[in-house]
């Protein structure tokens, strides 16, 4: 350890994954807490310190969602899907063909937010053909991924290809990993139609208390709701007459969702706030009846006999219920319903949860909400437009809305084409033909600047930045070149495929459990040392590990797009193991059959 500074770095690079891997602070968060630690500690120059804000690789995945919600908010992602869905039909394996060539086709440009715009049409299509999404939604998951292979425009990629031009070396272009990444797509269609998708839950009819969802289509019996649905009569001198529901303190006081308000035998669902009750109305109360009967205060409500329930009775001309997920940027994980004021905010009471397999249905104003939770929704039908705009949110509904930017769907794709077609042309200036590109988006009304803000992954641009600049204090401290070493010293005996095969499994180790932005931040440093010491090319150890960082099929954890579907497909962790590691394996040996014959 000749250099000054190589201890202190391995120290940061090991606190770094540390607690990344213990999942206390959020993974963004030490990014920037390293940033700050090389900085203060003089490992790097201030400049060295904050140099990734102005790298390239974190222009390029802002403009990537700007240009990708301009295709979402004009509606040619949706159709794009819409068409290979239909052309599939409804035979299950034609189907699962069709959801994995959706999803791979969208995610060579979107790769984080492909599953969640196909979500709703993989769910409707899916419903249409009389089987479970559980079917399709962990091959979306996977197509997705697989997509990311085969194209610079996934966030490990776009890292792995901008450390790679820190060192002076050549970085990737837009189609240099498609030679590679097309046969991976190929191989995990074939895997999946052919075998994969018998390894899926057939999801039969079971105890809930599984934690499967049952396939069921009403989702008054999905979510149980039957069991927390109740009616009670206003009573002569009860503290509700005349009171408006704003102050009813059902929901403050007792935990209750008012669902509807029966009067003069006509039932209105979702009331307004301003409903006004008198004395003789049937009120329609979600929640736990027996707390609520401890602390109802007299004169009592009169509690009626229960009955059945089922969607239809909670649905009017006016008035949905509909399914939601959080999208994987949402700006609803970690907060509570109250404390984000939802339903002043959406127009929609949300009456259960599912997560982990079960439905909540109680005490949900105080409960921190969490990502792939699904959330079931009532309110007004007008209101559903204004709901699936929304991004954090995914309605799991197959009614399409376009109007705020309606007639623009050519003219998205047509700025996309262009951009992604320069882009490939002028591989080092990839960065500024896309944000020339965003900028389309906005100049041409298809995005307000404002939109371009919400929709930029902050969380993925912080991770990039702030983890880049660990790459360069490894390889100034020298910490990258005697990690070099000792891999050599484990693993160099097995000669240039031993070394390709050990740089993969490692990366792909420690991906299923890190980010793999930040894996490859680490990883790459270090391989493109080992290039250096072996002769062999840098781009084709790093390209190893940019793949092996998306081959994430073993875990929920791996990747935003399994946690997606995790809880929507009613899946257990299990499941992903089981379908995921003999696809893992095909990639493998994929990838080191692929790389030399393309890059060595």
């Amino acid at each position: 350890m000749d250099h000054p500074a190589l201890p202190l770095t391995l120290a940061i690079l090991v606190a770094a994954v540390l607690l990344i891997l213990s999942d206390r602070l959020r993974a963004d968060l030490v990014a920037l807490l390293v940033l700050v630690a090389l900085g203060v500690s003089g490992v790097l120059t201030p400049q060295e310190a904050f140099s990734g804000f102005s790298r390239s690789a974190v222009i390029t995945i802002m403009a990537i969602s700007i240009l990708a919600e301009g295709l979402r908010r004009t509606g040619v992602t949706d159709r794009m899907g819409d068409l290979l869905l239909r052309l599939a039909g409804r035979k299950e394996s034609h189907l699962v063909v069709g959801t994995m060539l959706a999803g791979a086709s969208l995610s060579l440009l979107m790769n984080n937010i492909a599953a969640a715009i196909l979500l709703p049409t993989i769910s409707a299509a899916a419903r249409k053909a009389g089987i479970h999404p559980t079917r399709l939604l962990m091959p979306l998951a996977f197509a997705t991924l697989l997509g990311g292979m085969a194209t610079l425009l996934t966030t490990t990629n776009i890292v792995v290809s901008g450390l790679l031009i820190d060192q002076g070396l050549r970085g990737f272009g837009i189609l240099d990993f498609a030679p590679v990444g097309l046969p991976l797509v190929a191989i995990g269609v074939a895997y999946m139609t052919l075998w994969g998708h018998r390894l899926l839950p057939t999801q039969p009819i079971r105890e809930r208390t599984e934690g499967v969802r049952p396939p069921v289509e009403d989702l008054v019996q999905l979510y149980r709701l039957g069991e927390r649905l109740f009616r009670a009569r206003v009573p002569p001198g009860s503290y509700l007459i005349d009171k408006p529901l704003s102050r009813s303190t059902f929901r403050e006081v007792y935990g209750l969702n008012v669902v509807g308000l029966e009067r003069d035998g006509r039932l209105t669902l979702a009331p307004s706030p301003d409903f006004v009750f008198r004395e003789g109305d049937v009120v329609l109360l979600e929640g736990n009846l027996e707390e609520f009967r401890r602390r109802d205060r007299p004169p009592y409500l009169e509690i009626l006999p229960p009955r059945e329930w089922r969607e239809e009775d909670l649905e009017s001309p006016a008035v949905v219920m509909v399914e939601a997920v959080l999208s994987p940027r949402s700006g609803l994980i970690g907060q509570t319903l109250r404390g984000v004021h939802f339903r002043e905010k959406y127009g929609f009471t949300v009456l259960a949860i599912w997560r982990a397999g079960r439905p909540i249905r109680t005490n949900l104003s105080d409960l921190p909400l969490q990502f792939g939770d699904a959330l079931l929704l009532q309110g007004p039908r007008e209101r559903l437009p204004v709901l699936r705009s929304e991004p954090d949110l995914i309605l799991l509904a197959n009614e399409k809305e376009y109007l705020p930017v309606a007639g623009k769907g050519w003219l998205a794709a047509a700025i996309a084409v262009l951009a992604l077609a320069l882009a490939a042309l002028r591989y080092q200036a990839v960065a500024e033909v896309l944000l020339g590109g965003a900028l389309a988006m906005m100049l041409t009304g298809i995005l307000t600047m404002d939109q371009a803000y919400e929709v930029i992954e902050w969380k993925t641009v912080f991770l990039v930045a702030g983890m880049m600049p660990l790459g360069v204090a490894m390889t100034k401290s020298g910490a990258a070149a005697w990690l070099a070493e000792r891999i050599l010293g484990f693993i160099g005996p097995a000669g240039p495929l031993g070394l390709m095969a050990g740089l993969f499994l490692l990366a792909m180790g420690l991906s299923q459990v890190m980010h793999g932005a930040a894996v490859a931040s680490i990883i790459a440093p270090i391989t493109i040392q080992v290039a250096r010491q072996t002769g062999l090319s840098p781009q084709a150890l790093a390209m190893t590990v940019a793949l092996a960082t998306s081959t994430t099929f073993l875990t929920p954890l791996g990747h935003p797009v399994n946690v997606l579907v995790m809880n929507v497909g009613g899946y257990r962790a299990r499941d992903y193991l089981r379908v995921g590691w003999p696809l893992t394996l095909l990639v493998f040996g994929a990838v080191l059959a692929l790389v030399p014959v393309f890059w060595l």
